[in-house]
């Protein structure tokens, strides 16, 4: 069995630990891995001169999260790696005890994985996975590829959210509550088009693994680490980045993606007109796959292909849908 890699430091090292002494670390975590990726690829024959990326979901998500996009990268030459983080794609119950530690350390043991057998690895995260997404590459000293940030909740300030999502902060220091309180996914699930909204509504009440249906609250408060270890990772970011955000996203305003406009040293900022947060799903699915091909400095064309496939699959799913009233109705 191969060992799992091990993190040095603790979850906060990278918001404590002095400008310089972050630099020196990262750039021996960089030579690190390139030392490492060609001793792989001397000793396999492998991949040299590839290019892969790897795809971080959102909570509660699958590879759903990021629609179509891992068949552009694919049809583009870039060779997709998703995961699924510990705590889903199980039942929502499994995430009551996962702490935020852990999701980094996946992400961290995926990335360390690729980075072995690529030349270039970019990293591409939808939501909780795009806060992941920054701070792996903060840590990591990431500069063999691009960082791609869609829909970070750096705050959670939604024109959806409630007025008293402030109260959750004093419920995580109560006994039992934490594990036991459940956030369910609602209306519009962050989604505009809403033909696709009543297709999710429909998987939803079905019980489809594609996303679960609700989470505990203990969870959002390991989003909420998160979100403060993002903030303080963006300037040590060495990567160019790409910020994409909705402006009308339900969960996180542009406020998310201004900040990290301003902190990131080398960003770019690209503002959705026609999504909710679910941006790689919703109105402007093909602008997301677009941008992100051409911030990868690939040929766009790909990012089109998947829609037919996206067609076909709307009209199935319709189908579906229509099938238990047809059946009533004969």
């Amino acid at each position: 069995m191969r060992q799992r890699p091990q993190l040095h430091g603790s979850f906060w090292a990278l918001a404590d630990s002095s400008a310089a002494g972050h630099s020196a670390t990262s750039v021996d975590r960089t030579e690190e891995l390139e030392a490492s990726a060609a001793e792989c690829r001397a000793r396999r024959g492998g991949k040299a001169g590839r290019t892969a990326a790897l795809l971080i979901h959102g909570l509660g998500g699958t590879q759903f999260d990021l629609g179509s996009i891992h068949k552009a990268l694919r049809r583009a030459g870039i060779e997709p790696h998703s995961i699924t983080l510990p705590g889903h794609g199980t039942t929502p119950h499994d995430l009551a005890s996962v702490r935020a530690e852990a999701w980094l350390d996946a992400v961290t043991t995926a990335y360390r994985e690729i980075a072995r057998d690529y030349d270039t690895v970019h990293v591409i995260g939808m939501c909780m996975g795009a806060l992941l997404a920054l701070a792996l590459c903060a840590r990591e000293g990431h500069a063999r590829g691009r960082l791609v940030a869609l829909a970070p909740p750096i705050y959670i300030d939604g024109w959806a959210t409630p007025w008293y999502r402030v109260l959750r902060h004093a419920a995580y220091w109560l006994p039992f509550v934490p594990k036991r309180v459940r956030v369910d996914e609602s209306e519009p699930y962050g989604i505009k088009n809403a033909e696709l909204r009543s297709i999710v509504k429909a998987k939803f009440a079905r019980g489809d693994a594609f996303h679960y249906g609700w989470v505990p609250l203990a969870c959002i408060r390991e989003v909420d680490r998160l979100r403060r270890l993002a903030r303080r990772a963006a300037a040590a970011l060495a990567c160019e980045t790409l910020v994409m955000h909705a402006r009308h996203d339900d969960l996180t305003s542009l406020k998310s993606a201004y900040f990290l406009r301003g902190a990131v040293k080398r960003s770019e900022l690209v503002v959705l007109e026609n999504s909710y947060h679910l941006i790689c799903v919703d109105n402007d699915r093909l602008l997301v796959a677009t941008h992100v091909l051409r911030f990868l400095g690939l040929d766009p064309a790909p990012a089109g292909r998947p829609m037919a496939d996206e067609a076909k699959e709307l009209s199935i799913t319709r189908q579906r849908m229509e099938e238990p009233s047809a059946r009533v109705a004969s």
